[in-house]
């Protein structure tokens, strides 16, 4: 078990415990440092199911759905259905490396969506509705990419290909209020249409 050695002098305290206490008598386990939390962006079409579907993985610490990748500041969900500011509907999911790696959030990515249709998932067409990675590291774009090609060999596409675009996380804005949580808020499961 990792120790570490701080001064007690009480004019000094060192950094807080797990109990937000910064009586440590001088030491504290590091062990109990948690891995800080991460960030993850997709795009998988319309955003009120990418986001249910990242809400309800276990490690997931929130799910917003929001706009990204466009050249508009501000956008609001009007000016994205335009298909005239450049924005992906998207979901910036905080996650906890501890319980969820990314690689899991990459394999409920390519499950909730079709990767191999341009601009479009099921009835919603335009580029808002693109297949979209943001990769906020270099290490999760080695992981996007690594990800795809194991999908694309694997045969479950078909011969179809895949058009789903890795790139830069750029910046994200937060979706509307009626947004968060729309199908919670309306008591669906998902956005299937029966």
């Amino acid at each position: 078990m990792g120790k570490a050695i701080y001064d007690s002098n009480p004019a000094q305290p060192g950094p807080a415990n797990a109990y937000g206490s910064t009586d440590i008598s001088g030491e504290y386990d590091t062990d109990m440092i948690m891995p800080p939390i991460q960030k993850a962006t997709f795009a998988a079409g319309c955003f009120w199911g990418v986001e249910a579907a990242f809400r309800r993985v276990e490690g997931v610490v929130s799910a917003r759905a929001g706009y990204t990748g466009g050249k508009t500041a501000g956008p609001t969900y009007e000016d994205v259905c335009t298909d005239r500011t450049g924005h992906a509907e998207a979901v910036e999911v905080e996650f906890d490396p501890g319980t969820a790696s990314y690689e899991q959030l990459l394999d409920v990515f390519w499950s909730i969506h079709d990767p191999t249709t341009k601009d479009r998932q099921g009835p919603d067409v335009g580029s808002q509705y693109r297949s979209t990675i943001f990769y906020h590291d270099e290490g999760q774009k080695a992981d996007a990419e690594a990800s795809r090609d194991r999908l694309q060999a694997s045969g479950k596409v078909g011969n179809a290909r895949i058009v789903t675009e890795i790139v830069p996380a750029a910046r994200f804005y937060e979706a509307e209020e009626y947004h968060q949580g729309y199908l919670e808020k309306h008591g669906r499961a998902s956005c299937a249409v029966r």
